[in-house]
């Protein structure tokens, strides 16, 4: 049974219970242990936790040694954000291809089969769906995130995907409130700024939030993004007339307010982690996240206190604390209630045939069609033209279609290429150079990660292409620049199984 401290007072236990941190290790610290008898009522789980499914459902049982209505929230999006297949890709494609697909049943069934997946490790709260509407090609943090461009389709799978995974027992906490895809700043280094108008927003950023409410999502994250005509002075999350005023009283929800991660620089960097809480909470959030950075007792404390000394400054009202903590427990009966994992009704290989359907495959003009492909017999030369890493996908999460290509062809062999130092044209003519003198004689797979993006990228290409016309290219990222290559596949996103998808077509390997 859940216990709490004795000698722990209401106010401590509130400001505690409102606190999402995260952690560093396979197993629970002390100090975590220690805090969730005092009232912290949820845990932040990151790819650096996570082991193996075993692992994982030890952890959160030992968790709930402590307190069995801990909630254990995870960024578990599928695709390219993925903490329970960070060292080998996800088993699921992400939301830009689902949506590229565009079969909403399909979406249902990928969520509702990883949210089993998440239950069955003792998770009970997921950072997802995006519902970002990514209207500006060159964001560098949503982009395959996103279902899509289109308003109206980014709404009907958001709210697929929040009734599947909720089908499963875990919370859906749909993100990045009030929207975060019309930008070209990423929030995790600076604060993004939105210059739409008020009838732009509703019509399209907050589309896809009013179908997930609809759907009865139980978690909504805010944004760290400055939006002007709803708030010219403070960022959504710490923004009263956007957490209150529109999200509770215009669009009538009444879930739980979750923060992005409060140690991103567009919070950290301005106001402090301390005083940024403060004012989220007083905003109208109700579960400050913390720990994608920061994962220490330290951390705890220092929240902790500067809400307990808030509330008796008179700087945030105790009864506004106090219904954030209620939303925490609330949600935390929720999932109690929810009960043990059902038995996949979909099959384990859901995510496979998900991003099979996603692929879009185009002939280069003059070399027919893709129905007249010779697919490949002997190894190639891959070609992985890298990209700097997304900080929310993360540097140790691989990705590519050469491990499947190894799998399938046996002496396939790989070389990644980036823009380096210096004019990007020039680096992407010499990383193309570079790329031509490793191949040699052998077939080269180009594989590209957003290349309108990407100047540099684009310039390798050119040098690949001009040199080696029989060049097939694979775009894992948004395929906004024209296809280009022998044969050019998108498979929108840069999961393992798009990987695999676009292995197979190479090969003509028949799906299994």
């Amino acid at each position: 049974m859940t216990t709490l401290a004795s000698g722990t007072d209401t106010l401590t236990r509130d400001a505690l219970t409102v606190l999402q941190p995260g952690f560093t290790g396979t197993t629970a610290p002390d100090w975590l242990l220690r805090r969730l008898g005092e009232g912290l009522a949820s845990v932040g789980l990151f790819g650096r936790n996570i082991a193996s499914p075993g692992q994982l459902a030890a952890l959160t049982a030992q968790l709930r040694v402590e307190r069995d209505d801990v909630l254990v929230a995870i960024d578990e999006e599928g695709g390219d954000v993925t903490r329970l297949e960070v060292r080998s890709g996800s088993s699921f494609p992400g939301n830009h291809a689902l949506g590229a697909v565009d079969d909403v049943e399909l979406t249902h069934q990928v969520a509702h089969e990883l949210g089993r997946r998440l239950a069955s490790c003792g998770v009970n709260l997921n950072w997802a769906p995006s519902a970002d509407v990514n209207s500006d090609p060159r964001n560098p943090v949503i982009g395959v995130r996103s279902f899509g461009a289109d308003t109206e389709l980014a709404a009907r799978h958001t709210a697929a995907y929040v009734t599947g995974l909720q089908s499963a027992g875990v919370a859906a906490c749909t993100k990045h409130f009030p929207g975060h895809g019309d930008t070209a700043v990423d929030s995790h280094h600076a604060l993004p700024r939105i210059d739409v108008s008020a009838d732009v927003l509703a019509e399209r950023e907050l589309a896809p939030f009013r179908a997930a409410i609809a759907a009865g999502t139980r978690a909504v994250m805010s944004a760290h993004i400055l939006v002007p005509a709803l708030d010219p002075d403070r960022p959504a999350t710490l923004s009263r007339r956007i957490l209150t005023g529109l999200l509770r009283d215009e669009l009538g929800y009444d879930g739980l307010i979750v923060t992005d991660g409060m140690e991103m620089r567009a919070i950290a960097g301005t106001y402090g982690i301390e005083r940024g809480s403060v004012l989220a909470i007083a905003a109208g959030a109700d579960a400050i996240c913390v720990g994608g950075g920061l994962a220490d007792d330290a951390t705890v404390l220092r929240l902790r206190d500067a809400l307990v000394g808030a509330v008796r400054a008179g700087e945030l009202p105790e009864e506004r604390l106090a219904e954030a903590a209620d939303r925490v427990r609330a949600l935390a009966r929720w999932a109690g209630a929810a009960g043990s994992p059902a038995e996949s009704t979909h099959g384990t290989e859901i995510g496979l045939h998900a991003a099979r359907r996603a692929l879009t495959v185009t002939a280069a003009p003059g070399l027919g069609s893709p129905d007249t492909f010779e697919p490949l017999t002997e190894p190639p030369y891959v070609a992985a033209l890298t990209p700097v890493a997304n900080i929310a996908v993360g540097d140790e999460t691989p990705w590519g279609v050469a491990a499947e290509l190894i799998h399938l062809l046996p002496g396939t062999v790989t070389g990644s290429f980036s823009a380096g130092d210096g004019p990007e044209k020039e680096a992407g003519e010499s990383a193309g150079r570079a790329a031509l003198q490793a191949a040699g004689p052998r077939r080269i797979v180009a594989v590209v990660r957003d290349e309108h993006r990407h100047p540099w990228m684009a310039a390798a290409l050119d040098a690949l292409l001009a040199a080696r016309p029989d060049t097939i290219v694979v775009e894992m990222g948004v395929p906004q620049a024209s296809p280009r290559g022998a044969l050019h596949i998108a498979t929108h996103g840069a999961a393992r199984v798009c990987g695999r998808a676009a292995a197979e077509v190479i090969t003509g390997v028949p799906g299994l």
